[in-house]
């Protein structure tokens, strides 16, 4: 997922920064925003950018993800929201999208939990999808999409977004598909638990995922 495309990449939720300045260190061209709305931690991700990145393009921002002022700086956005919840994450992508229905935005998604919610939001706002990726770090898998709040009809190199996924079952090595095994599996068995449980009926989430071969 090359991310030079881009003029303006935002690090929402950006907790220490790690993302941000990581993108710093090998960007040459795109502005990264450092975004997060509490005070304390915002400060600190600044005088740390101040003290070892002075020359380097970045800017930091103290508000809500919701009210990014995409307007104020032209050219190619990316924002990427990790860290949280589908269910917050999708506040936020419905936000800025209706704030800035006119602009072409690429979104990085890592959601936490809630990502079949998540991409049914996504496929009820026509975003389209570029890229997505199922890695496993420390135990816990991650799903991360690239999508676009263009729709596959209006941006023809990109695809439709399936609400359960599609490349991320795709696997090209005896690893991978062991990661996607243990991913299915785990998947599987969150639901059947929930629908065990009577909390929700998901049994149409269920039935989604077991078609997966």
């Amino acid at each position: 997922m090359a991310t030079q495309q881009y003029d303006h990449i935002w690090d929402c939720c950006c907790d220490h920064g790690l993302l941000g300045f990581a993108l710093l260190s090998s960007q040459t061209n795109s502005t990264i925003h450092f975004v997060d709305i509490v005070p304390d931690l915002m400060a600190e991700v600044e005088n740390k950018l101040e003290r070892f990145c002075p020359s380097l393009p970045w800017k930091a921002h103290c508000l809500d993800v919701a009210k990014l002022p995409l307007t104020k700086y032209q050219g190619k956005h990316l924002v990427i929201i990790a860290g949280v919840g589908g269910d917050l994450m999708m506040q936020f992508i419905e936000a800025i999208y209706q704030r800035h229905k006119s602009l072409n935005i690429d979104f990085l998604l890592c959601p936490v939990h809630h990502q079949f919610s998540l991409r049914q939001k996504l496929i009820e706002l026509d975003f389209s999808l570029k890229d997505e990726v199922l890695i496993e770090e420390n135990q816990r898998f991650y799903e991360i999409l690239l999508v676009s709040s263009l729709s596959k009809e209006l941006s023809k190199e990109n695809k439709k977004i399936s609400p359960i996924g599609d490349k991320i079952w795709q696997s090209t090595s005896s690893k991978q598909t062991e990661v996607v095994n243990k991913y299915l599996h785990k998947t599987l068995n969150h639901y059947q638990r929930i629908q065990q449980g009577a909390q929700q009926n998901v049994q149409h989430i269920i039935n989604a995922y077991s078609t997966i071969k």
